[in-house]
């Protein structure tokens, strides 16, 4: 067995999970440089939150039993969202379906979504902003200036990296109310009120719907659907406007039919994160790329908010509040909700048995570690015990290995520091597996994905303590 292979026996998706992986270990998270996302402008190269902050990932989706408000939800990984806020914000009038959302230079979060039912005809979007994506005002409804227009769907927000503030919004003619074209928008003042007159984007052609667009370096990926096929496609352009190339269709990655709604965000590793809502089934799903969308790991479902949060994209941001840790320093971890058991290797394996002040001079150094600024990334953590092997995931137990030296070696044995349930408490995210932290189950520490439950929450979170 490989080092690319080694955590894939036990999991029905091993073919996406060795590409994965095998990706990553060919390409540093470093090597993949951010363009221009929703809200971010001019990010540098994506990495862990420094020391003392936190990454927060918010979506604004409507929900599957109503459409005429929109919940607000928050995450630190972008994979286990809580409710922030219920019922946020209903317009004055119509509904609110498919909002978009990013982070002005003002100051300001906005939405924009559309303004009426699929039955209905629609030819506005909505407008809305907050100061604390908590509290929403109404700004305005806009009349998209295209003729014999029946129905304006699914705005989505993309800022280009001169700056300027665009909206990409798929719109159809009463001709055939149902064939869709994407259309630009351009703000042409800072107070986003006015706009340029709507321009189709080349390339991608009629029938197609919901076009999500990132832009990596100098290349612009658009992910739409189509609406024949009900496919989630791929083009790329060198501008904005187009021509763009479709380059991917049919099930090209994996993620199934009666997909819509895609969303891209980068993850703190460097790899990208789709969101998408798989209508057809009524559940919310979530697929990862290292390969700068080439490949795409299985799709899997989004816990906790699934079946309830509605065609929604994301906005990250870094901020002050998160976990504060030392390096160099030597600490005993002890579970959040047992707190009378740490951390323990035992014939190399990491378990979590009962430790006190009477336990050996051996059962206490083997409950004491060294953490140091992770080997893959500097801002997250590495665990070094008394031999100087290193706390690592293998078969997605944790255990501790001798260094080899390899990229698979260092993203296994690095973990970002995720705020716990507990005061003090810290949970630790593998690097090169988002989503999945340490945890303990049966007093071992495995590494699971999270299920958006309290019980994992908690079952994840330990307090790193002076050494016993």
């Amino acid at each position: 067995m490989t080092p690319s292979d080694h955590d894939r026996r036990d999991r029905p998706f091993t073919p996406s999970r060795r590409t994965l992986l095998r990706a990553m270990a060919a390409l540093p998270a470093s090597a993949l440089v951010l363009g221009e996302l929703p809200g971010l402008l001019g990010t540098a190269a994506a990495a862990a939150p420094p020391n003392g902050s936190a990454t927060r990932y918010t979506i604004v989706p409507f929900l599957n039993s109503n459409d005429g408000t929109v919940n607000v939800y928050q995450s630190d990984d972008a994979t286990d969202f809580r409710l922030l806020q219920s019922s946020a914000y209903t317009p004055p009038s119509n509904r609110i379906r498919d909002a978009s959302v990013f982070k002005h230079t003002d100051g300001y979060y906005y939405i924009t979504y559309t303004t009426h039912t699929w039955q209905d005809t629609s030819t506005t979007i909505g407008f809305a902003r907050s100061a604390n994506r908590v509290n929403w005002t109404f700004l305005y409804d806009y009349t998209v200036p295209i003729t014999n227009l029946s129905r304006a769907w699914a705005p989505e927000w993309f800022v280009d990296s001169d700056g300027s503030v665009n909206v990409i919004v798929s719109c159809s003619t009463t001709n055939d109310e149902w064939i869709f074209t994407p259309y630009r928008l351009r703000a042409t003042n800072s107070s986003l009120t006015a706009w340029s007159s709507p321009v189709a984007l080349s390339g991608i052609g009629a029938n197609h719907i919901d076009t999500f667009i990132v832009r990596v370096g100098s290349t612009y990926h658009a992910f739409p659907k189509n609406e024949t096929t009900k496919y989630i496609e791929y083009a790329t352009a060198s501008s904005l406007g187009g021509p763009y190339t479709i380059r991917r269709t049919g099930d090209w990655a994996g993620w199934g039919g009666t997909r819509e709604g895609p969303a891209l965000v980068q993850l703190d590793n460097g790899g990208w994160r789709i969101f998408f809502d798989g209508y057809g089934d009524g559940s919310y799903y979530y697929s990862d790329s290292y390969d700068t969308f080439a490949t795409w790991t299985a799709p899997k479902k989004l816990p906790g908010i699934s079946g309830t949060a509605r065609h929604f994209t994301v906005i990250k941001e870094t901020v002050s509040g998160g976990p504060s840790l030392s390096t160099g320093v030597t600490r005993s971890i002890r579970s959040a909700n047992f707190s009378t058991r740490y951390w323990q290797e035992q014939s190399s394996l990491l378990n979590l048995p009962v430790v006190s002040s009477s336990s050996t001079t051996a059962e206490k150094q083997a409950s004491t570690f060294t953490m140091v600024p992770g080997l893959a990334d500097s801002n997250g953590f590495s665990f070094r015990d008394a031999a100087g092997n290193y706390l690592r995931h293998w078969d997605f137990r944790a255990r501790f290995d001798a260094n080899d030296g390899s990229s698979v070696f260092a993203k296994d044995a690095t973990y970002v520091a995720r705020t716990g349930t507990a005061s003090g408490s810290v949970r630790f995210e593998s690097y090169n597996y988002p989503g999945y932290y340490l945890r303990h189950y049966n007093y071992q520490l495995r590494l699971d994905p999270s299920d958006g439950t309290d019980l994992f929450r908690q079952d994840s979170s330990f307090v790193p303590v002076t050494p016993l």
